[in-house]
């Protein structure tokens, strides 16, 4: 750690994987109601377990987002932190309104809007915690050195931040409601979240890799643009059936299949770096979770994604199981895999020891990435058959969910290696160790 305010991301990456732990707990208990429908249907009931599980990965993704951003940006900048206090202020907020939020929901208090179902207050809450996190880091910025990195990361939480006003707008024609909604979430996870990955993973590959910054900023840029240019009106390919204009299918169609190139670029980019690197960087750990989120993402995102954005499938598949395995595959290796690389890379150097635990770390990788993999192959193969019997023969839902048994036990099993692996990474994360001399000296503050 070269900074003494770097320090504020502890907090945040603290939060994250507390809430990470409830966010993969609530998945099994609802990949478990697919097997069994009655369990818990009185004091818990399926629909307050899915908010529980959707609402715990966008908080606790974003809590690791907002404690990268505190560890690299003082870093990047040569400058500590404009306010630690102001930071952990937002902490305090931010913490206090996903606890509010989840206390609501379990007493039945919600919006009713999926991912946005947050009471009014916590709402708030988020944009002034927003607010403060963009003051305070860019701040740090303007008073440090400039570069692409800090560049693209700012531009990423600046446009999220400001794209979270989409929330309080929820007009009575639902068709304006959807489109209004997706402002948030597509150009989220779809748009502005790739700029934070793609800016988070070039600080991973500055660090583990020693590249020269010149060529890591040039592949950034390619990255972003891309990602830009086919994510914004990529929106489309969520205005098919909403009672848009027809036009949205084609417009959607087409900048959705360019959605692929900024994923592919981005695991380009990280085997390129590795190969020209000439660091043998003792942390092995960070560098497998960083090559591991771009593969990931490229297959999640991109191709799953692509497998069903062309309308004339999407007018089969749309709402099926197959939407469930890309979006699985596709939030796992885009965020929950960069998230998890920054804290691997970090957390040694805030605690000020060596790269600890990491045959537990690297196993807890394996073990979370098969269990998603082979979640989403038994959902792509549940939405076909369910694809097939509902939307092609015609079959009642409740009957062509009695048909999908079998896949949803497969996909609890896989959620079971989901939690293991997860319990694995935050143990080996949590466990300190003393350093040895060696290690020491191999590990330098700052690489």
């Amino acid at each position: 750690m070269k900074y003494q305010s770097q320090r504020v991301a502890l907090g945040y990456f603290a939060v994250a994987l507390s809430l990470f732990a409830v966010q993969v707990l609530a998945g099994l208990l609802a990949g478990w109601i697919y097997i069994s429908p009655n369990t818990l249907s009185v004091i818990l009931p399926f629909n307050i377990v899915r908010m529980i599980h959707t609402n715990a990965l966008v908080v606790w993704i974003l809590m690791g987002f907002f404690g990268a951003a505190y560890y690299l940006v003082p870093e990047e900048a040569e400058h500590e932190l404009y306010s630690e206090k102001l930071a952990w202020a937002q902490l305090i907020i931010l913490t206090v309104g996903a606890l509010g939020a989840v206390v609501s929901y379990l007493v039945g208090i919600h919006g009713g809007r999926e991912f946005l179902e947050q009471p009014l207050w916590v709402k708030v809450g988020i944009l002034v915690g927003a607010l403060i996190f963009l003051f305070n880091i860019t701040m740090t910025s303007l008073a440090g050195r400039k570069t692409a990195i800090t560049n693209i990361l700012l531009l990423g939480l600046w446009l999220l931040s400001l794209l979270w006003v989409f929330a309080f707008i929820n007009p009575d024609n639902l068709s304006l409601d959807k489109m209004y909604w997706w402002f948030v979430v597509h150009l989220w996870v779809e748009a502005t979240w790739e700029l934070v990955m793609a800016a988070i993973l070039g600080f991973l590959m500055l660090k583990l890799t020693g590249v020269d910054r010149e060529v890591i900023e040039k592949w950034l840029y390619v990255i972003i643009s891309t990602a830009l240019f086919s994510g914004i009106l990529g929106t489309g390919h969520h205005y098919f059936w909403i009672g848009a204009p027809g036009y949205w299918q084609w417009v959607g169609s087409i900048f959705s299949t360019f959605e692929v190139v900024p994923f592919f670029g981005m695991m380009s980019f990280a085997f390129v770096m590795v190969w020209k690197g000439r660091k043998n960087h003792p942390n092995k750990a960070a560098l497998l979770w960083s090559l591991g989120s771009s593969t990931v993402a490229f297959f999640g995102a991109g191709v799953w994604g692509f497998l069903h954005t062309l309308h004339g499938v999407n007018y089969y598949t749309h709402g099926t199981q197959i939407t469930a395995a890309h979006g699985h595959l596709a939030f796992y290796g885009a965020y929950v895999c960069i998230n998890l690389a920054v804290m691997t890379y970090a957390l040694p150097l805030l605690r000020n020891r060596e790269p600890y635990n990491q045959a537990l770390n690297i196993a807890s990788f394996w073990l979370m990435t098969s269990g998603v993999a082979f979640m989403t192959f038994v959902l792509t193969f549940a939405g076909t058959v369910q694809t097939h019997l509902q939307r092609v023969m015609g079959m009642y839902y409740m009957d062509v969910q009695d048909q999908l048994w079998l896949f949803y036990a497969m996909r609890f099993g896989a959620g079971f290696a989901v939690v293991l692996g997860a319990i694995l990474f935050i143990y080996s994360s949590a466990v300190i160790r003393r350093d040895r001399p060696a290690a020491q000296a191999a590990l330098q503050p700052g690489e």
